[in-house]
């Protein structure tokens, strides 16, 4: 089955589109709340535009030789038109998660906690003030009222106001499954909780800060395209304030408003009003898929991450060793072995037992009996053996040496053809399981970790991407190389300890290199800090997610494939709408100039290519078409820009030959038609 790397957010649900429509109303409030000057200071493109606008307002009521009132009222609403539309665009991809922020703290709003004393005993405060390291006690029915880790006890938590998963989990002492999160439920027993974090710092108030937005800070990429932008919006400035020395040495001069238009038609206001809405919204993918990022520097790096290193039990396989074959003995048919198998199965409630039974039931249809016609022998460490005895025959499956010794035969002794299929499922990484009906042997069992179904696809993705995948596993190199092998890695990390995880993530680092790993345990913390990008599973100790920069809601390791993917689709979205918006501006520029200065210098009457029918004309037009094109380009900033499985060459060529060339071509075009629409409307 070919499974395709998902394309995060990339197709509009209804849901989605419902969405929408609640989120667009109160957007529209805050496009003009965010007019406020110390909120527009943070896109220095849009500032510009902003004082622009208000300069061509007073304007309005001055006169301008050259311009009409009508004109000039038209070129001063357009331009505050496009510092709106911009102002829309964040509002928008802010107000995508608000809905989730304001669920998250009403379930918050009102939590108490029975916190221990020093003297042994119990008190009822607020959970806002727990500090870290107090330890509460919470009983079933209670909600947890901070992130913490489990002293004390076993139960069942119900995590589905954060993970949105309504199965609850199982949270223990001790292992890698002791952390749990605040504001999730016991369904269960009770637990003794040691908090692990102070107000304002919890997975809850980093999941509200992210959805919000209220603390996101700009990454070293968006520093960087921002002083960019201001460095073009200089260049621009001065090309503007250099065009009135040029008109009056020819004897001529150009009305105030127009350069004042002209300069927000030159400098990039496109990807300014979208920049702040694409960086929102792609740490918004990401919240959607219940990974909780510590900064956006961390989505970036999963943008641009070479090597990722994967877990092999749970991400790359299922985790538990089920069923794939069974090999009869010689003069044993298979449905005797299956039916010998199934029998000593029924009882085994273990996730190996249990694939058998799933495995056996979809080949054969037996006629199973009821668990009061037999009697159960359950596993144990000592016999290594499990079963049933049913109508006076003992049904048994278990260990090679654990199965011989109860059917009284030496190893040397194992027909010949069974001992050579045992020796070939030992080598090939897999789990022999013997299985005979009292003293005769009816065949083996071959149980392996299953690679996950999909995902060699899902590696030959990535590695057209440009990504390497490196499998880390405690398993010996024999059977690690056979798991490697079917799944489709790219290199494999074998009996891999802390030290060896550091060492090969160093030693990528070392290369030039960025990597990505995935990890739950004490033992992963030291990689997990070591790492880029490292995604700590929720469900695993605090030590791990302490040390990494995301975490995993769900605590699916498979789901760092899909951080890589939004991470790309933030660098690509936001290098396409970039490479559009210069375009556009270079366009627009030769659009532009020869119809304003073919009065002045009647030579430049052969580039007016597009003849546009005068000179305000050409002004307002490009306003308009500068305001509309950030409205029309809105969903694909909040989507993100489809990746493709390819090399970056491919990607650069590809962007260059959509937005590069279409940044070029569309102005034109789109000049050409608002002129035509604006003369026959006679509005110029």
């Amino acid at each position: 089955m070919n499974m395709p790397i998902p394309e995060v957010n990339a197709q509009h649900s209804a849901k989605d589109q419902t969405r929408f429509a609640a989120l667009w109303r109160p957007a529209l409030v805050q496009a003009f709340v965010k007019l406020d000057p110390r909120q527009l200071k943070r896109s220095p493109v849009m500032l510009v535009v902003a004082l622009t606008a208000a300069l061509t307002t007073v304007l309005c009521f001055a006169p301008d030789s050259g311009v009409s009132t009508a004109v000039a009222v038209q070129i001063a609403l357009w331009l505050w038109f496009t510092v709106l539309f911009a102002n829309f665009a964040e509002a928008l991809a802010e107000g995508r998660g608000k809905a989730r922020a304001d669920s998250l703290k009403a379930g918050s709003q009102g939590l108490t906690a029975q916190r221990r004393r020093n003297d042994g005993s119990f008190e009822t405060v607020a959970a806002a003030q727990l500090r870290k390291d107090d330890v509460v006690r919470v009983v079933s029915g209670e909600m947890i009222p901070a992130d913490g880790e489990v002293l004390e006890g076993i139960a069942a938590v119900n995590e589905s106001a954060i993970t949105g998963e309504s199965a609850p989990v199982i949270r223990e002492s001790g292992g890698d499954r002791s952390a749990v999160t605040g504001n999730t439920r016991l369904v269960s027993d009770w637990l003794l909780i040691r908090v692990t974090s102070n107000p304002g710092e919890s997975t809850l108030d980093r999941m509200i800060a992210l959805v919000e937005g209220a603390k996101r800070q700009k990454t070293p990429n968006e520093i960087a395209l921002d002083i960019l932008l201001i460095g073009l919006t200089l260049i621009f400035l001065i090309v503007v304030v250099t065009l009135q020395p040029f008109a009056h040495f020819a004897g001529g001069s150009l009305p105030l408003i127009f350069l004042a238009a002209l300069l927000v038609t030159l400098i990039p206001t496109t990807i300014g009003g979208l920049l702040s809405a694409i960086g929102i919204a792609g740490m918004d993918r990401l919240v959607r898929l219940n990974v909780i990022a510590r900064s956006g520097r961390a989505v970036e790096a999963a943008g641009d991450v070479h090597t990722l290193m994967l877990d092999k039990t749970g991400t790359i396989t299922f985790g538990n060793r089920r069923c794939s074959a069974l090999h009869a003995a010689t003069g044993v048919t298979a449905r005797e072995l299956g039916e010998g198998a199934l029998l000593a199965s029924l009882a085994d409630d273990t996730a190996e037992g249990k694939s058998i039974v799933e495995y056996l039931r979809q080949l054969h249809d037996f006629v199973e009996p009821g668990a009061e016609q037999f009697e159960a022998i359950a596993f144990s460490a000592e016999t290594r053996l499990s079963g049933i005895d049913f109508q006076q025959h003992c049904y048994r499956k278990g260990a090679v040496d654990a199965v011989l010794a109860f059917v009284g035969m030496q190893r040397l002794e194992m027909p010949t053809a069974l001992a050579r299929e045992v020796e070939r499922i030992a080598q090939s990484g897999g789990t022999p399981l013997l299985v005979c009906v009292d003293k005769r042997l009816l065949g083996v069992i071959h149980l392996k970790d299953v690679v996950k179904p999909g995902i060699r696809e899902r590696f030959a993705e990535l590695r057209k991407l440009g990504i390497r995948t490196v499998m880390v596993t405690g398993d010996n190199p024999l059977t690690a190389a056979a798991i490697a092998a079917e799944a489709g890695v790219d290199d494999v990390l074998a009996e891999a300890t802390p030290e060896k995880k550091l060492a090969r993530i160093r030693q990528e680092q070392n290369d030039g290199r960025l990597v990505a790993m995935c990890g739950d345990g004490a033992n992963d913390a030291p990689a997990l800090a070591q790492a880029d990008v490292g995604m700590a599973m929720n469900d695993g100790t605090q030590a791990a997610r302490e040390a990494a920069n995301m975490v995993d809601l769900d605590s699916d390791p498979t789901k760092l494939l899909d951080v890589v993917q939004v991470g790309k689709e933030l660098l690509v979205t936001r290098g396409a709408l970039t490479t559009f918006s210069i375009a556009n501006d270079v366009a627009k520029y030769f659009a532009i100039l020869p119809a304003l200065f073919a009065a002045i210098y009647p030579q430049l009457g052969v580039l007016n290519l597009m003849h546009l029918a005068s000179p305000q004309s050409a002004i307002l037009s490009a306003i308009v078409f500068n305001a509309l094109i950030i409205i029309v380009l809105i969903p694909l900033a909040l989507r993100g820009v489809r990746v493709q499985a390819a090399s970056a060459a491919h990607l650069l060529r590809r962007n260059l030959l959509i937005y590069g060339l279409g940044g070029i071509v569309v102005p034109f075009a789109g000049i050409k038609l608002i002129d035509l629409l604006l003369n026959a409307l006679h509005l110029v």
